[in-house]
Formats: C-alpha cells, structure tokens, sequence
C-alpha cells in the first residue's frame, strides 16, 4: 500500500484545493498518469503517479483544501510496468499521439511508500524511470511508449485531433480539414487551430446564457482568486501609483507587423502588435532602468536583466506569468515565446515558476477593444505598461488630416522608485518605438 502526499509543485506553497479526481477507487494506474488536478493561490496543476498498482481510496473530497504533506489517495497492488501489445494499423495513429501528449516519465527514483514530490511533472526528455518494486529492493525501468515507424497512408490523409481540439475548433470557427497538422504524426495541435483562428480567443461569446435558478451565486473567495484580491489590495494601497498616458501613431508598427506575417522567417508564428510593444519596452528599459526594480523599506534593487511579465485574463482569473531574460531573446524568439505564454495561461497550466521573478510587465487591453486604463502594479515591481486598442482614426500629418492607426500608450509606476520625469521619458520611448519600429536596430 503506498500512500501519495500532496507535493508542494513550486514556491514554497503550503495548500492546494482539490478540484478534480481523474480517477476513482478500484482503476489501474500506471507511473506519470494523472490522479488529480489541484489549484494552488497560482495556479492549476496536473499530478501524476508516482508508482503503479489499483487506486485504494480517494483520502480528500473535491472542492477540499489541503495542506502539503496531507494523504490525499492510496495505490496498492505490484507495480510492475504493463507489457505493451503491439499496436495494430487501425489504432497506431491513436497510439503515438498519446505517448506524444503524455508528460515525460520521471527521472528520478520514486518514494516506495509515500512520496510529496511531484514526481514527473515538469521534467523533460524521455528517458526511463526507475522505481521500486513491490517485493524487494529491485529497480525496473518503464519502457518510454514506442513510436510507430511510418503511419498509414489512410490514416495519414484523415484529420487527426483529439475530442477538446476538435471543440476549440469549432468554438473558434476552424475548420479542421484546411488545417496542416503539426504534431508528431501529424496530428492537429492546439497551437494549429489557434495559429487558423480569425480570432484566438477562448472568450469568444458564442451565446447569450439564461441567469441561473437560483437568484443569488454565492462564490468562496479562495485560489487563484483569494491570491489575485490579496496581491492587488496589497499593491494598491502599498505603492504610491502615478499614471501617464499618450496617443501614438502606430501606423508604421501595423506595417511592420505585416511584413513580419508574411516574411518566411515568422512563418507558423503568431505576430501582433503586442511583440512590438514588448520589444520596445525592453529597449525602453535600457534607456530608464531604475522602472525594471524592486523595492523595498530598505533598499532599490535595480535588476540588469527583464523577466517579462504578460498580464492574462483566464477562465480563472488574472496571471501575469513572465518571460524569463527577454532581453536576452531575438525578435522572432521573442514572438515565439508570447505565443506559448499566452496559450500556456489561457489553457490555465502556467506554473507557480512560469509566475515568479517578473520584473516588469505589459497589460494588453487592447485585445478587448480598450483604448486605455490604469492598471495596479504587479507585486513586487515599480512599473507596468498598458497598450490600447489599434484603430485608424483621423491625424494630423504634415498639416493635412489623414487617417492614421492610432492607440494610446501609458502605464502606472511607483512613485516611491520613479519620478515622473522618468516615467514620461519611459513611455515616449515606447511611443517612439511604436511610431518608427526601425528604432529597434539601434
């Protein structure tokens, strides 16, 4: 009988509510499959089995919270590692796409009997695990699941998605059979079908919904929520906020951005204004960097380096995971690593570490049609940029109106850091930017 403790899955965190049993007692399980998924005050997180054998009892009830170290479910039975058939023509395509989407296998030995360690999550690569077995001190390692060496040609010519990608499409307006598949036997990929859509959004409203029987919801304050109202409170009535805002022609910025949609070095990656904008606060900060800091009663701790923070608005709420050293990243790196953040966050699987160490971060309302608004710092930084919506509206060029794509610019800042000399000098260095993209070869 082995017991599985609730693992602290990052940052120090001391609970986590049970939001979802994927099992139920008297099934198989086998090493690296889901059992649960929990959601700490940052994020939602699958967790998988350390050992193998015949789930005994479920020890927590869904919708309870836990702290770390607290039994939460009992596996018996020998945990040999299943012998795997020979998969047949008709389910080989079916098989390689779920070793493909399965989390990698752990590195590690895993606990013999109870374990809180979040044993294969977030680990890479596939090389074999070890564990014990249930009779004595022999290791036995887990085969990675085998790739099939050529697919049908029949197989091959059908569209192959799974059930939920198969509903982003249609929520989305895609049709699957104009989509290329990019997965590892050409499977289509959540990242495809967004790449297709007219507009990749999960918050697209497909329908108007009835209010529900009850006159009154009454919803618990706790998780991603509890955190989110604690941060901003904190935030809010902690650092002295100053806002600046500026409208900016940004027609040369949507040229640029076109270019770039149809150059064959962006082919296959999502571009929009917001890459240009986080290029050019990078570059702004160089110019001004006591905005990219931290403080404290004691000190200002100026940081040489910008983790990017993105602020995300999710079916859970508002995270703000960041790009780790975007000041180190290329243009085309730099678009590629929005676009994994962005469908990291809106799937709601960005890490307690995907959400640490930010620096500084950049709120996009322009994505709901906002032309501006003052947003409240992310903890811990003295400085967030706010990008309006883009829309050609008339502009005085040269002495003549023309129609120009304008948005406004601006940000909140920490008074206690920066003045506002600085502030201003920080965001018409954005504008800039926004006006004349070449700046950014300097």
């Amino acid at each position: 009988m082995s017991e599985f403790l609730l693992p602290d899955v990052g940052e120090g965190l001391t609970e986590a509510e049970i939001v979802a049993w994927k099992v139920k007692a008297g099934d198989e399980v086998t090493v690296n499959q889901v059992l649960v998924e929990i959601e700490t005050a940052k994020s939602l997180v699958e967790l998988p089995s350390p050992f193998a054998g015949t789930v005994s009892a479920l020890l927590v009830e869904e919708g309870q919270t836990v702290e770390v170290g607290t039994p939460i479910i009992t596996v018996s039975g020998d945990a040999s590692p299943p012998v795997p058939r020979e998969p047949s023509a008709t389910t080989e395509v079916a098989q390689a796409a779920a070793a493909h989407a399965a989390p990698p296998a752990p590195a590690e030995d895993a606990p013999a009997e109870k374990t809180a360690v979040l044993v294969g999550y977030g680990s890479g690569g596939h090389g074999a695990s070890r564990r014990k077995r249930g009779g004595g001190g022999q290791t036995a390692p887990v085969p990675p699941a085998a790739l099939p060496a050529s697919v049908p040609a029949a197989a091959a010519s059908a569209v192959i998605a799974k059930p939920p990608i198969r509903k982003l499409a249609k929520d989305l307006g895609v049709d699957l059979t104009t989509i290329t598949g990019t997965g590892l036997v050409g499977e289509i990929t959540r990242d495809d079908v967004i790449r297709h859509a007219s507009q990749a959004s999960v918050f697209r409203n497909i329908e108007t919904p009835e209010w529900g029987a009850e006159r009154e919801e009454v919803i618990p304050v706790k998780g991603v929520r509890k955190a989110i109202a604690t941060a901003m409170a904190k935030s809010a009535f902690t650092a002295p906020h100053v806002s600046v805002f500026v409208d900016v022609d940004a027609t040369r910025t949507m040229e640029f951005v076109k270019r770039l949609k149809s150059s064959p070095d962006f082919a296959g990656i999502r571009v929009s204004p917001l890459l240009i904008a986080a290029k050019a606060a990078i570059w702004a900060i160089r110019r001004n960097p006591s905005v990219n800091s931290t403080f404290t009663d004691k000190e200002i701790t100026v940081h040489h380096y910008v983790n990017l923070g993105i602020a995300a608005a999710t079916p859970r709420g508002l995270v703000v995971p960041n790009i780790k050293d975007a000041h180190q990243l290329s243009l085309k790196e730099l678009a590629q690593s929005l676009e994994q953040l962005t469908i990291t966050a809106r799937d709601g699987k960005s890490s307690p570490a995907d959400m640490a160490g930010g620096t500084f971060t950049i709120t996009n309302l322009g994505s709901f049609g906002m032309d501006t608004g003052t947003p409240i710092l992310n903890p811990g930084e003295v400085g967030i940029l706010v990008l309006g919506t883009i829309k050609q509206k008339p502009w005085v060029v040269d002495g003549e109106v023309r129609p120009r794509f304008v948005t406004t610019l601006g940000g909140s800042f920490d008074h206690r850091v920066v003045d506002g000399d600085v502030v201003s000098r920080f965001v018409a260095d954005v504008a800039s930017v926004l006006e004349e993209p070449a700046l950014l070869l300097d």
